[in-house]
């Protein structure tokens, strides 16, 4: 169904029928996947990253970003939806090729913009140089980037939290955020945008995820800090906290009970969407958010977070 082809009742009735959707996701079937970052074609069901209600505006037209952990969850979603508002768009990903091509294809069939493919490990810098380059070469400049793709390896205790583990949060999570940015920077002009994907663990903490929350509480003091740095050059630094989303890292991090049960402990008693989750990216990449520096969206189902 094309969102042109909408009249103002139908439109009411596909609204509808959507939250009735969602409702029925309380709770979600068990499920485990071994391998993280997962695969969400290999999900049941599949996370809404999509929908006919998303009204674009054109708000990104003729503007280029690149969204790391584009290929699946937030990141996807994020993806189309700055498709769907005109821009042109490079994902890099680890190695789950198979939903990178979903992704690329979906934004390339229904809105007619690039979608470029990068296959990266953005623990490693050179790689993070490498992949900047590949896209410089497809796509002219970079106005918005995306510093999206995380992991986290969920542990009862500090002490089994190994120095591989802990290192490996933080490279993914945190130093590949300063990579990205430092190749990136020298492209971007007055009125572009870095957004960061920070987590409400970063606020609450987590017990479980002890080395997770302290990576993202690390994301959220480098973008005020960054956002103070970029303030003279008129690029601004926002990041989104999500609460539980409904994404391939979920599948992959934890155990089947818990998927079953995961954010059904937030007031709205449900986890969301990365549908729900992208229009805050889409408001911090564009000129709505012109005023605003240095902050974070919680988009959470309902959370109190002071900070």
């Amino acid at each position: 169904m094309k969102n042109s082809g909408l009249t103002t009742r139908s439109f009411f009735l596909l609204f509808d029928q959507m939250q009735k959707e969602k409702l029925k996701k309380v709770f979600h079937p068990a499920q485990h996947q071994f391998h993280q970052p997962g695969r969400e074609k290999q999900m049941h069901p599949r996370p809404d990253f999509y929908d006919d209600l998303y009204r674009p505006a054109g708000k990104l037209t003729g503007k280029t970003a690149i969204i790391t952990g584009g290929d699946s969850g937030i990141g996807r979603s994020v993806a189309a939806c700055f498709a769907a508002e005109g821009a042109d768009v490079a994902i890099i990903y680890l190695e789950e090729t198979d939903d990178a091509r979903f992704t690329s294809e979906f934004i390339q069939d229904r809105f007619a913009r690039k979608c470029i493919m990068v296959k990266c490990d953005i623990r490693k810098e050179s790689n993070c140089k490498s992949a900047i380059n590949k896209i410089l070469k497809k796509i002219p400049g970079i106005n918005i980037l995306v510093n999206n793709a995380g992991i986290h390896y969920p542990q009862d205790s500090i002490l089994k939290i190994t120095n591989q583990q802990l290192e490996k949060t933080f490279r993914t999570n945190v130093f590949s955020m300063f990579y990205l940015c430092k190749a990136v920077l020298p492209f971007m002009n007055a009125g572009d945008s870095i957004i960061n994907t920070a987590s409400v663990t970063a606020y609450r903490g987590s017990g479980h995820l002890v080395d997770y929350a302290s990576s993202k509480g690390a994301i959220v003091s480098f973008t005020r800090s960054l956002a103070q740095q970029l303030a003279e050059k008129n690029i601004r630094v926002n990041a989104v906290a999500p609460g539980p989303i409904w994404t391939p890292l979920i599948v992959a991090s934890f155990k089947k009970e818990k998927v079953r049960q995961f954010g059904t402990n937030v007031p709205l008693k449900r986890a969301g969407e990365p549908i729900e989750v992208a229009p805050a990216y889409v408001f911090l990449a564009s000129s709505d958010s012109s005023y605003i520096t240095g902050q974070v969206i919680h988009i959470n189902g309902g959370e109190i977070i002071n900070g």
